[in-house]
């Protein structure tokens, strides 16, 4: 019986040192990324598909250095994922929210405005590890010990510094919350599995005193099983880890550096809204001062300038620029048929009308406004842009109206902006983007916008008084992006001409005198009702009615085109004060009424409503003329 007891123990012992040794080659494993079941887990693991196609390529034949700007199957991989494969909704897009619980290394994707470009990094791209070659690309800083060598590939990857879109309204819903949940069931899920594993692990040792001395040689000889602090994982940096260390910026506004390869440079611009797709890490090896020797000297000037440590990062498989429509978060995607377009069109042009006092000509303007967008450049006019300056403000009338209309722009709009023009507003503010050559780095300013964004000028508050340099800079400023859509940045030694896609509101007493718009009507509210709740399902439908038909494309078919310029030589013989700005206004306005049904080519009763709308214009501006001639002669 006792000889029983002695084989049932020895055959215990056996069994747990086998199963603990499993469990140890189970967490190196893990440590190293090697685990089959891993591999291609491009969610959780994307290092280890970087690594293994790098591996398989290497095994085929091919030389580590002809991958410099190229693929070697990495990308194919994730594209095939992300794009192939519809996984694209499974990646947690990085935000100021979700960046307490998304893991360093994991995949992520990021919306964003390129704010400055900052140039080329050079790494080591590909190094030898002994007689095994491997890489950095997508990484940091290299997971093992590099040593200079002739073998060793310098390569090269741009740096874009981007921030979350200025002037983004709440609804444009980047957020990652379905994954949140599903994040942190996966994650107590395997703090559970660890928490068995420990426990079976203890239960076993408590069998027997001779066991645990056994384990405890085999640990000292094969040096494969660890001691309980070494066997805990590199984890991911948890949440305090990472929040505790986001000083260097608003918690609400997440900005990040993005390292983009293999991608040339025509394909992204300053301003773009873009939304990149890579490996998230946050920068800790770069506090820590973790770089090898080899690294020292190739950032050692690249550190200097680029941004802190302190950000997010995202080393980029893929990207792609965003337009308007393609940042709205409701899940209205209807097609753009010509009756549901009509139908909507009608109750936002209703809306319209409630918010600015039952102003029905002011409202009609106010639509083909928010439609506007440039749509070609000709020698230096902007074709498409529809500016509206709304006269006959007052002091009473903008506390009602301009904050209406303020409000009901960023419920439509995804980039609004306010700005009170006033004497000290111009002579203190920064208006147009700075080069800094200390830090080499581009500094924003209120006028480095997205393509798509709404600026709604305030000019009633503009009273007499001396501009500065500064004052008289950015009134020029802004006289030309309303006039040419153009902005100088400021790179101290030049000026850089930058081109805009900006729509703008001047809401004023007179004519602006500064910012001289496209269409100026004078405003005549006849009511002061508040308008009603707008339910969420219309706002939706007028968000997709604006981000899509902006966008249409338009023709004039050869029989309209005579109509019109028929129509456009009478109308010259009979006004000679009417000139070629005139008539491209005509014509803007009549592309933009055509697109406002849904239509991509003028009719001809699309053409009469743009005479109709330009005769009560006329006619207004005319009345408050003579009214005010008729005051200052009384």
């Amino acid at each position: 019986m006792a000889g029983v007891t002695l084989l049932v123990l020895a055959g215990n012992c056996t069994y747990l040192v086998l199963s603990l040794l499993v469990i140890a080659f189970v967490q190196s494993e893990k440590r190293t990324g090697n685990m089959v079941g891993l591999q291609y887990d491009c969610l959780q693991n994307p290092l280890g598909a970087v690594r293994l196609t790098f591996e398989k390529a290497v095994a085929s034949g091919s030389d580590p250095a002809t991958f410099n700007g190229k693929d070697w199957g990495a990308t194919t991989i994730f594209r095939d994922f992300l794009i192939d494969k519809g996984c694209l909704s499974q990646v947690p897009i990085l935000s100021s929210e979700s960046i307490s619980w998304l893991k360093p290394n994991s995949l992520v994707r990021f919306r964003g405005m390129i704010q400055d470009m900052l140039g080329n990094e050079f790494y080591v791209g590909a190094y030898k590890d002994g007689s095994i070659w491997r890489t950095n690309k997508f990484m940091d800083v290299s997971q093992f010990p590099m040593c200079s060598s002739s073998d060793m590939q310098i390569w090269e990857r741009r740096l874009l510094y981007c921030v979350p879109v200025p002037g983004q309204n709440l609804w444009v819903d980047y957020s990652s919350k379905p994954l949140i949940n599903q994040y942190e069931n996966l994650t107590i899920l395997q703090k559970e599995k660890r928490q068995r594993e420990d426990d079976s692990a203890i239960d076993h040792m408590d069998l027997s005193e001779c066991v645990g001395s056994l384990c405890n040689k085999k640990m000292r000889e094969g040096g494969s099983i660890a001691d309980s602090s070494q066997q805990q994982e590199p984890e991911t940096v948890g949440t305090f880890s990472i929040t505790h260390k986001m000083t260097d910026f608003d918690k609400n506004y997440l900005p990040c550096l993005v390292k983009i390869y293999d991608s040339p440079e025509s394909e992204m611009k300053l301003n773009d809204i873009v939304e990149f797709v890579g490996i998230f890490t946050f920068g800790a090896e770069l506090e820590k001062g973790g770089f090898d020797e080899v690294y020292d000297g190739l950032c050692e000037d690249a550190l200097v300038h680029r941004p802190s440590a302190k950000i997010p990062c995202l080393h980029c498989f893929i990207h792609r620029k965003l337009a308007t429509d393609e940042l709205l978060s409701s899940s209205f995607t209807p097609e753009p048929k010509s009756h549901l377009v009509k139908e909507i069109r009608k109750s936002l042009l209703g809306h319209l009308t409630s918010v600015i006092g039952n102003d029905g000509l002011a409202a009609h303007f106010m639509l083909l406004h928010l439609l506007s967008k440039v749509h070609a450049r000709v020698d230096s006019v902007a074709v498409g842009k529809l500016s509206l300056n709304l006269t006959s403000f007052n002091e009473e009338s903008i506390s009602v109206f301009g904050n209406r209309i303020s409000v009901a722009v960023k419920k439509l709009l995804p980039f609004t902006h306010h700005i009170p023009l006033t004497v000290e507003y111009l002579n203190s503010t920064s208006l147009a983007p700075r080069k800094d050559y200390q830090t080499d780095r581009l500094e924003t300013a209120v006028l480095q916008l997205a393509e798509g964004s709404h600026i709604t000028i305030d000019e009633t508050q503009l009273k007499a008084g001396t501009l500065n340099s500064t004052g008289v800079e950015n009134a020029m400023l802004l006289k030309n992006l309303i006039e040419l859509q153009k902005v100088d940045y400021d790179f101290k030694y030049y000026k850089m001409e930058m081109a805009a896609d900006v729509q703008l509101l001047v809401l004023s007493e007179v004519k602006s005198n500064i910012l001289p718009a496209d269409i100026v009507l004078p405003f005549q509210p006849s009511s002061v009702c508040e308008s009603e709740p707008v339910p969420l399902e219309a706002l939706e439908a007028w968000r997709w009615y604006l981000a899509t038909l902006r966008s249409t494309a338009h023709s004039i078919e050869p029989e309209m085109q005579k109509v019109v310029e028929d129509d456009l030589v009478a109308a010259r013989q009979a006004d000679r004060s009417l000139g070629s700005h005139d008539f491209s206004r005509w014509l803007t306005v009549g592309r933009l009424i055509s697109a406002s049904f849904g239509e991509t080519c003028l009719s001809l009763d699309h053409w009469e409503m743009v005479k109709e709308l330009e005769r009560l214009r006329r006619e207004r501006l005319n009345w408050k003329l003579m009214g005010c001639l008729s005051a200052s002669t009384s």
